[in-house]
C-alpha cells in the first residue's frame, strides 16, 4: 500500500486526485494539503470529492500533513510547489509534480533536487498525451523539415499560464526530433506584417474559454497535405488517475528525474 499526499487538495484536480487514490486498491490517502486561510481547513478531505469520510483533515502545512514513507502529488501553484520541493528535498520525500508555468531556473532548482530524491515532472499526466508525445517523435523523425509543424492548445478561461505546458512539451519533442532549439524556433503570436514563415518556425498559439478541459492539436502540413494529430480531454479524472499511477511507479525509485513516459515504459 503507498500512501500519498495530495498538495492543493481542495482544487479541482485536488478533489480529481483524491477520487482516483480512493478508486485505487493499492493507494491511501495519507494527507491532505491547502493554502492558508482556506475555508474547508480541518474538514475531512473525503468529503472535498464528493465521497464519504477518510479520516484524513485538511491542513495548511506538509509538516501536519505527512506520513513516513508517502509520495507528495502535487498540482497546485508554481510558488507553492517549489516549497514543497525543498521539503521534499530535505525529507527524502518522493514527489510527482502536474503544476506548470515554471520558468527555466525553477526547472534547473528542480533538476538539481532530484539528484537527492525522485521525482516524476511532467506538464500532463494523460496516458493518452503521452502516447501522442512518443508519436510526434515519430511523425518528426519520417516527415522530417520538409513539413511546418503548428501547435493550437484550447484551455479553460481560468488557466493562468500559456501556452500549456503541454503544448510547449510537445513542441520541444518536434524541435529535439529535428534538431532545433525550440527557444529560437518558437512562434508563439503573428501579428500585422510578419514576413513570410521561416523553414524552421515551430507556431504555438492558445486559445481561452468557457470550460475547456483541455484540446491539444499538432499539425504537419506539407505541399499538398495535412496530417493532424489530436488529443481531447473530456474530464480531470484521466490527468488525476496518470498521476496516481506516477506515484504508485515512483514509490521506491532512485533518485532522479522522470516523466510519464518513464512510468509508462515508452521512453
Amino acid at each position: 500500500m503507498v500512501k500519498m499526499v495530495v498538495a492543493g487538495a481542495a482544487g479541482r484536480m485536488g478533489k480529481r486526485l483524491i477520487a482516483a487514490i480512493r478508486e485505487t486498491s493499492d493507494a491511501v490517502l495519507a494527507g491532505a494539503v491547502e493554502c492558508a486561510g482556506h475555508p474547508h481547513l480541518g474538514e475531512d478531505a473525503g468529503l472535498l470529492d464528493g465521497g464519504g469520510a477518510l479520516g484524513v483533515p485538511l491542513v495548511d502545512s506538509l509538516d501536519a500533513a505527512f506520513a513516513d514513507d508517502a509520495v507528495l502529488i502535487d498540482f497546485s501553484a508554481v510558488d507553492a510547489t517549489m516549497a514543497h520541493l525543498a521539503f521534499c528535498r530535505a525529507r527524502k520525500v518522493p514527489m510527482v509534480i502536474g503544476t506548470t508555468g515554471l520558468n527555466a531556473e525553477q526547472k534547473k532548482e528542480l533538476q538539481d533536487a532530484s539528484r537527492e530524491i525522485p521525482v516524476v515532472f511532467a506538464p500532463n499526466m494523460s496516458v493518452g498525451v503521452n502516447v501522442c508525445l512518443r508519436m510526434l517523435k515519430e511523425l518528426a523523425k519520417v516527415l522530417g523539415p520538409d513539413f511546418e509543424v503548428e501547435i493550437l492548445e484550447m484551455h479553460h478561461n481560468r488557466k493562468k499560464d500559456a501556452p500549456s505546458g503541454t503544448a510547449l512539451r510537445m513542441g520541444e519533442v518536434v524541435a529535439e526530433t529535428l534538431g532545433r532549439d525550440l527557444a529560437s524556433s518558437a512562434v508563439y503570436s503573428r501579428h500585422g506584417q510578419t514576413g513570410e514563415r521561416t523553414r524552421d518556425e515551430i507556431g504555438i498559439q492558445a486559445l481561452r474559454g468557457g470550460d475547456i478541459v483541455g484540446e491539444h492539436t499538432v499539425y504537419f502540413i506539407g505541399m499538398g497535405e495535412r496530417i493532424e494529430l489530436t488529443h481531447r480531454a473530456m474530464t480531470r479524472d484521466m490527468f488525476a488517475r496518470g498521476a496516481v499511477r506516477a506515484a504508485l511507479w515512483l514509490s521506491g525509485q532512485a533518485p532522479g528525474l522522470y516523466d510519464m513516459q518513464d512510468v509508462l515504459g515508452i521512453k
